[in-house]
């Protein structure tokens, strides 16, 4: 079921933006001169439209640098008189969030550890209530759609309808080259939830490196997102935090100058035609493979009342691992992406134990 929020687009709150949002800034705020010096450099760029700096920053362990603290409202105040750009940073409770709307700021954003708990959400959106700051939220920890959507239920409930969502990926569950796994289908379903509504990517704490920022952003493009966070410092080699994955303002504007932007539809009635004809193939097919998971099932409860006369347990641990095996090496040779056939297979073989188990408990 989609949600039908009255959520505004990008262009109600900018209505001069004219290519897909950005924000950039420093990860942290670190003094007035590193902020100001960073603001005036990303403000040659007209592409940038947001300056962000975190300035509460509890980390994972403490003993870190945990941000600079309230002072640092009154820098970035200074940012947008002196640069004119809208100014924002993260508040993860409702101080924070008081103290950023009294400092005046134009965008709060509620973190991902943040978002994982209903309660600080709940907590921030009471503090909301009323006021004319753009929220975005980024996505939990963990791929959680639903947590991810009450999040912005919740703000959206304040009174709030200038929000936006950030896709800044998960904790991956085994080591990948990124920080944050991109985990994309989590992203399509909260858009096809929530069709109306912004979502941008934050490709800096989904790559972890700097080397990973372009390939994700361009995906990002690719997948039709409205913009972009991306950190940058004036000198990210001696940034007090994720000193890796952040970048000039000059590298940022050769990121930008290579990123391609799609454009959601084409004006060419050929294109539309045989988009069509694919789409219909498309259809076909997965008519077929639904009515052959209808058969896969019907086979797999036939195989649930045999063990279950015999007495043999659901799980078979041995049976699984080779069938897993084989799918995976024909999927190989068949070309197919070998992550994905494990994710496959692994639903469809967890869901063939339930109703095994099922048909078990029914004796």
């Amino acid at each position: 079921m989609t949600s039908k929020l009255d959520i505004n687009p990008i262009k109600a709150w900018l209505p001069h933006i004219n290519n897909p949002l950005l924000v950039s800034g420093p990860c942290s705020l670190e003094s007035e001169k590193q902020t100001i010096e960073t603001a005036r450099l990303l403000a040659k760029d007209k592409r940038v439209f947001v300056f962000r700096g975190g300035i509460w920053k509890p980390r994972t362990r403490p003993g870190s640098f945990e941000g600079v603290g309230s002072i640092g409202l009154e820098w970035l105040k200074r940012v947008r008189e002196e640069t004119g750009l809208l100014v924002g940073t993260e508040v993860a409770n409702a101080q924070h969030t008081e103290e950023a709307l009294k400092a005046g700021l134009d965008v709060l954003w509620i973190g991902a550890r943040s978002t994982t708990s209903p309660f600080v959400v709940q907590e921030i959106a009471d503090a909301v209530k009323g006021a004319k700051a753009v929220i975005m939220v980024k996505n939990p920890v963990n791929p959680d759609v639903q947590l991810w959507l009450g999040a912005i239920e919740r703000i959206h409930q304040a009174g709030i309808h200038n929000i936006v969502a950030i896709h800044r990926g998960f904790t991956p569950f085994q080591e990948t080259k990124y920080r944050n796994y991109p985990n994309w289908r989590t992203y399509i379903e909260l858009k096809r939830l929530m069709p109306n509504l912004p979502i941008i990517c934050d490709p800096s704490h989904m790559a972890g490196k700097r080397e990973y920022l372009y390939e994700i952003s361009q995906k990002a493009f690719d997948m039709g997102m409205d913009g972009l966070m991306i950190e940058s410092h004036c000198d990210p080699k001696c940034a007090l935090s994720d000193a890796e994955q952040q970048v000039t303002p000059a590298d940022l504007a050769k990121l930008l100058d290579r990123l391609i932007i799609k454009n959601e539809n084409a004006n060419n009635p050929d294109f539309e035609n045989k988009l069509d004809v694919l789409r219909n193939r498309i259809d076909s097919i997965d008519t077929e493979l639904l009515e052959i998971m209808a058969s896969r099932i019907d086979i797999v409860k036939q195989i649930g009342k045999y063990k279950s006369e015999n007495n043999v347990t659901a799980l078979q641990i041995n049976r699984w691992a080779q069938l897993m095996d084989s799918r995976v090496n024909l999927g190989k040779k068949l070309n197919i992406n070998e992550t994905f056939v494990k994710i496959l297979f692994q639903l469809i073989h967890e869901d063939s134990v339930r109703m095994q188990t099922e048909i078990m408990d029914e004796k």
